[in-house]
């Protein structure tokens, strides 16, 4: 049997170097973090100064809300009463020097969105996946009452092909049972387990709780340090 090496402190290696990043996120989150531009249009971006994560979800995920827990900020990013009608890429500074930037995306799957801005949508965002080189990971955001939908697999889909590294966050965690939430989980981590460009681990979240929010944090910062 093998047994993993400890610290001092009777932590696994894995479980120390997961606290130390879990800490190096929060002083990071702590720091700045400003609104930069928003981007209806590639033409508008921002240059690739530094790494990237994006946040995809449908247009009622809570999107907005997750984001401004991991910031800690309350009006970072808007939210409406209207979901689907902010159709373009906005994007945040972290850090003073900048260290990397948050990618907020529009949210897709709005019924009542016209054909038009659906189109719009499709061309923007498979745009900038495709031609991101900066962009270290998306965080495709699954409301955990309903788990994966037809429109999120549409999502995976434009992800796998353009080659983007991804990871499911589930949100509103804190709305359904632990039962419950157990099965989603496990429902998610099969029904990506065979997507080529889908990380394995999904992380729970509640915004309003603050559950997973330290480990999304974290799960930012390990992916804007590769390369």
């Amino acid at each position: 049997m093998v047994l993993d090496r400890l610290e001092p402190n009777g932590c696994s290696v894995d479980e120390q170097q997961q606290a130390e990043l879990i800490e190096e996120a929060r002083k990071v989150f702590a720091g700045p973090i400003t609104f930069l531009k928003s981007a209806p249009d590639l033409k508008f971006l921002p240059g690739m100064a530094v790494n990237e994560v994006a946040f995809a979800g449908r247009s009622n995920v809570g999107k907005s809300s997750l984001l401004n827990a991991l910031t800690g900020r309350n009006g970072l990013a808007r939210t409406s009463n209207t979901p689907g009608r902010t159709q373009e890429l906005n994007f945040f500074d972290v850090g003073d020097p900048l260290r990397f930037r948050l990618v907020d995306m529009p949210g897709y799957g709005y019924a009542k969105a016209p054909k038009d801005m659906v189109r719009k949508w499709r061309f923007l965002v498979n745009d900038y996946l495709r031609g991101r080189a900066k962009l270290k990971r998306t965080l495709v955001l699954i409301d955990s009452r309903h788990g994966i939908k037809d429109v999120d697999n549409d999502i995976l889909d434009m992800l796998d092909a353009a080659a983007v590294s991804y990871r499911i966050v589930l949100t509103k965690a804190d709305k359904v049972k632990a039962s419950h939430l157990a099965e989603v989980t496990q429902a998610t981590a099969d029904a990506i387990r065979k997507r080529p460009a889908a990380h394995p681990d999904i992380i729970p979240t509640s915004s309003e709780k603050g559950m997973g929010i330290a480990e999304l944090r974290a799960a930012v910062l390990e992916s804007v340090m590769q390369g």
